[in-house]
């Protein structure tokens, strides 16, 4: 018999891993100042950009010797930038735990075709031994896999007087965990994540070790102009300090220093962790005494506080074939979808069958207490289906 239905229902249901919910407070009116029919290389155009890669860089703490610019197609496209523009005068290292970390690889080998790659693999659920990365080697890898629910615990295993250079996906670590900016060279972000601005937009802070590597090093392949870092064999300096590589959306622009503006309001990047961390907390509480889900990720060192993976216990779901698993995901998050409890908590399509919730900075921590009744409830509908 299905239990009775919970009293108490998240008040916003918006717990999608990408695009992620919007800031508490949001709404459209806040939009208001967006500089829309201008063009992004005017005046106004400019010094809002400015503004956004200055408060973006405030936010982070980055060093003061770090760049940080807006390019597009999100954060893929500021990593395929990266690897483009900066990799192929080393052997490269790449990390794959999940369907990230799985794309980059396919770059290396497929595409650029990068001699001397090797790739350091370990299933959903776990990292490879860090301990194995060859630190004369360039490193392509994924901070948090948003997909399997696993981040790298810190950046310790990146040596100091590495020889390569660091490729970063940060995408859903960014704003919610600290990140060691001395070991990170090239490091990629979208909007969409942490801070629950509109997809489409990539960011990219480079170090100096990565300037250095775009100066010194000219691709054998041909670069898009959107790959193109570098004017006359030095860095484009323009694109640093309000120019852009191709047109952006001056009103995700807007909601982007919104998102930024509110970030600032409620403390900055140690409120954003914290928020994150009680997110993560409150849920964790609840798996650890559920009797059919578990953390993808055995060892918690390794768990991801922000796009939770959870596998299912279940006896009974474990028998059954791999596509009626996916099947039965699907309706248990349809179950949530319909009652407007929950959106969008099935797990990514490459992943092991499962829920996947984001306890990122802009979800309430109440939200998620609410949420996790509903869990129970939804997967008893499930089985007295």
């Amino acid at each position: 018999m299905t239990p009775n239905r919970p009293a108490v229902r998240p008040a916003r249901p918006f717990f999608s891993s990408g695009p992620c919910a919007k800031h508490p407070g949001w709404s459209v009116d806040r939009l208001s100042g967006a500089l829309l029919g201008r063009s992004h290389r005017s005046k106004p155009g400019m010094a809002k950009i400015r503004e956004m890669l200055a408060r973006t860089k405030a936010l982070l703490r980055l060093p003061g010797d770090y760049r940080v610019t807006m390019v597009p197609a999100s954060d893929t496209g500021a990593v395929e930038l990266s690897m483009w523009a900066m990799l192929g005068q080393r052997p490269v290292d790449v990390l794959m735990w999940e369907s990230f970390g799985a794309e980059w690889m396919r770059d290396a080998i497929n595409h650029l075709k990068l001699p001397g790659t090797r790739v350091l693999k370990a299933d959903y659920g776990e990292l490879p031994d860090l301990g194995t990365v060859d630190p004369a080697h360039d490193i392509v890898f994924v901070w948090n896999g948003t997909t399997s629910g696993v981040r790298v615990p810190d950046g310790d295993w990146i040596a100091a007087d590495r020889e390569g250079i660091t490729i970063c996906d940060a995408t859903s670590a960014a704003f919610a965990m600290e990140l060691p900016w001395p070991k990170l060279d090239a490091t990629c972000f979208s909007w969409q994540k942490v801070l629950g601005g509109e997809a489409a937009h990539g960011m990219l802070v480079l170090s100096p070790r990565a300037v250095a590597r775009l100066e010194s090093h000219e691709p054998p392949w041909p670069l898009p102009k959107i790959f193109r870092l570098t004017k006359d064999g030095r860095l484009n300096e323009d694109l640093f300090e309000g120019g852009t590589l191709n047109t952006p959306s001056m009103l995700a622009l807007e909601d982007y220093l919104d998102t930024l503006a509110w970030a600032e309001s409620i403390g900055g990047l140690d409120a954003l962790i914290a928020r994150t961390n009680a997110n993560f907390a409150a849920l964790s509480q609840w798996v650890r005494t559920s009797e059919w889900a578990a953390f993808n990720a055995a060892d918690a060192r390794v768990r991801s506080p922000t796009s939770v993976c959870l596998k299912i216990m279940d006896r009974t779901f474990s028998r059954l074939p791999v596509a009626e698993q996916f099947a039965a995901v699907r309706r248990f998050a349809a179950i949530l979808e319909d009652e407007g409890i929950a959106f969008d908590i099935a797990s990514h399509r490459t992943a092991p069958p499962g829920l996947r919730i984001w306890c990122g900075a802009t979800i309430e921590e109440e939200d998620v207490v609410a949420l996790t009744p509903w869990l129970d409830w939804a997967w008893n509908r499930l089985n007295a289906e």
